[in-house]
């Protein structure tokens, strides 16, 4: 089973090869690969597999995702 997480773009370092940015996860941030979506916009979210940025994704239903995730992990404690 695969996971990706959705997380918001902070910074792209364009000058980097391949293109990196840091990407935010809930307060967590994280230095994260965008070169599969390289049109990635700062403030739009992306899903995020093992360091990699995999697609774009539209803020509502990222925000959703992440409010479920929490979800799941307060009903596990």
């Amino acid at each position: 089973m695969c996971l990706a997480i959705p997380g918001k773009v902070e910074e792209i370092d364009t000058a980097a090869s391949p293109l990196m940015g840091k990407v935010n996860f809930g307060g967590i941030k994280k230095e994260v690969c965008l070169e599969l979506v390289p049109d990635v916009k700062v403030g739009e979210y992306v899903i995020v597999h093992v360091g990699f940025a995999i697609n774009t994704m539209d803020e509502s239903e990222a925000l959703e995702t992440i409010r479920l995730l929490k979800e799941m992990e307060e009903s596990e404690e």
